[in-house]
Parts: structure tokens; C-alpha cells; sequence
């Protein structure tokens, strides 16, 4: 029988173990590389050399994970598989951290690119350059069956006094914070499984996340449910996010020749076919650019 949609979530927190220690053992080749290998030629050429790129995942359904038969997969994985291939390098290898770890670990050589499905914002644009973006997005919220507290906006969780969580990095941190949550009072768990977990056993009344995630993970459950899709409010803006790669600044020729490669596939469809099956809609689709989004 196959396993639940929770144990599917859980399967990438079990293999994370064996992949960090192979980011342990390619960070460890990169410290003994020295510089030769931060800005030596050019990267796609070194790539294509090698033979091999290595992906920044961070175990979240369905933006880039690894799935219960231990093959790593997700919209930015299998993005990246197709593109990079077409750039002539036909293996892809995944290297696991936490989400909040993957820029640092980006530009500490541990891998090449964040296939992470990774928020454009600002903050992260002064520290790496983006890819344009693959899909849009709305956030919401997962809470108790028939969300008894009525939150359905960042202003409802601060108005009710409800307890409020969300995970390492994300970017709804700074949303609640911007409604008024007070940053101490937020609960930082590890991914959305910990959030349906604490949800469902009453440790906190609501997990913020993308409104794909939350819809994801309360698939199976008898005790949670997603809200509607939202927009976060900013400085009186409603926001829309946008996810895409991440390259190191450094490799701008390199985000060039993937963007290239990107946009041939939105033109054709081809981006939309690869999406539909991690559960994106045709509505979650984007014609931004990670210009538009760094400004």
C-alpha cells in the first residue's frame, strides 16, 4: 500500500542525513580547492568539463525534495534536469541543507545553484543573482478543521491573538511582522510536516507557508485544512511572490544561458507541462522577470 502524503513529506527528512553528509564531503573538496575554483574561467564551461551541476535543495514539497524511493525530485530539480541538459551537462547532483543555509552554502562553493524554488526579493537579490522566475504565488495558512479562529490574513492572526508559526527562512516571517505579530512571539519550525503537526496537536493555531504548500500537506489530513490563497500585505501593497534559481554573482553568463533556456520552455509550454505535475496552476504561472522583482 502506498504510504500517506505525510510519510511521502517525511521521506526527504530521512534522506536528508545521507545528503548532508555529501554536501559535508563536497564542501570539504571546495575548502581544499582553495580559490581555483570561486572564479577561474567560465563556470559553464567548467560545468560542461565536469559533467556534473550541483543543486542546493532544502526537502520541501513539492519546490525540491527527495521522495520516498529516494530519488530527488520537484518542480526546480526536474526544471533543472531538462535545462541543464540542453546546456550540456547531463548530471545533476543534489546537495540537502536548511532552507536558510542555501545562499550561505551557494556562495561557499557547496553547490553551483539553489534549485529550491527560492522567493526574488530584494534582500536575497544584494546577495546572489536570480534566474527569472518559474512560478507566481499566493501564501496561506494551514489550520484547525473549519479554522474556528477565522484567520485569513497576516491582520486576522494579529488581531486574534492566535499562535502563530511558519519556517526557517521563509519569507512569511517578515509578512507577519509587518502586520504587527511581534518577531519573538513567532514560532520557527523546521518544515511544513512540523507545522501540520503542530497545528493539528494545538501547539500553535496557524502555519503560514506558500498556498501551494499548505494545500499540499493538509492533502490527507483529518484535523487541518488550507486556507483560500491570500496576498501578503506590505507597506499598504498586496504582494505576489515569485520563485526562481539562484546563482552566485560571480556567475551572471551562467543565469544568462539558463534564463535562455527557461524562457524557450515558457514560449513552448514545455514550463507549464513540468509544473502541472507538482500541483501549480495555470494561474500560478508568471511573465515577471527577477529584474522587475530585485528593484
Amino acid at each position: 500500500m502506498a504510504r500517506t502524503v505525510r510519510s511521502a513529506l517525511r521521506a526527504p527528512l530521512r534522506r536528508r542525513a545521507l545528503l548532508l553528509s555529501t554536501a559535508g564531503a563536497l564542501g570539504a573538496v571546495a575548502a581544499t580547492a582553495g580559490c581555483s575554483r570561486v572564479a577561474s574561467g567560465d563556470t559553464l564551461d567548467r560545468l560542461r568539463s565536469q559533467g556534473t551541476v550541483r543543486l542546493g535543495i532544502a526537502g520541501e514539497v513539492p519546490y525540491g525534495y527527495v521522495d520516498e524511493q529516494g530519488e530527488f525530485t520537484g518542480e526546480a530539480p526536474e526544471l533543472a534536469k531538462i535545462v541543464f541538459r540542453r546546456l550540456g551537462i547531463a548530471d545533476v547532483q543534489p546537495v540537502a541543507t536548511d532552507f536558510a543555509s542555501l545562499i550561505p552554502g551557494l556562495n561557499s562553493q557547496q553547490f553551483d545553484v539553489v534549485s529550491a524554488g527560492m522567493y526574488i526579493t530584494k534582500e536575497r537579490c544584494a546577495q546572489v543573482v536570480f534566474s527569472d522566475p518559474e512560478y507566481q504565488m499566493l501564501d496561506a495558512f494551514v489550520v484547525r478543521k473549519g479554522n474556528p479562529r477565522r484567520l485569513r490574513s497576516y491582520e486576522d492572526v494579529v488581531r486574534a491573538g492566535a499562535r502563530f508559526a511558519t519556517g526557517t527562512g521563509y519569507a512569511q516571517i517578515g509578512y507577519a511582522v509587518a502586520a504587527g505579530y511581534p518577531e519573538k512571539d513567532i514560532v520557527i519550525l523546521q518544515d511544513q510536516v512540523a507545522g501540520l503537526n503542530a497545528v493539528e496537536s494545538g501547539r500553535v493555531d496557524v502555519f503560514a507557508g506558500t498556498a501551494l504548500t499548505a494545500r499540499e500537506v493538509v492533502r490527507k489530513s483529518s484535523r487541518a485544512e488550507a486556507t483560500e490563497a491570500f496576498a501578503a500585505v506590505v507597506d499598504g501593497e498586496k504582494r505576489v511572490d515569485a520563485g526562481g534559481f539562484a546563482f552566485r554573482p560571480t556567475d551572471s553568463a551562467l543565469r544568462d544561458a539558463f534564463n535562455t533556456e527557461l524562457r524557450k520552455m515558457r514560449k513552448s509550454g514545455e514550463l507549464f507541462r513540468v509544473m502541472k505535475r507538482f500541483g501549480f496552476t495555470r494561474d500560478e504561472m508568471t511573465t515577471l522577470t527577477a529584474e522587475e522583482l530585485c528593484r
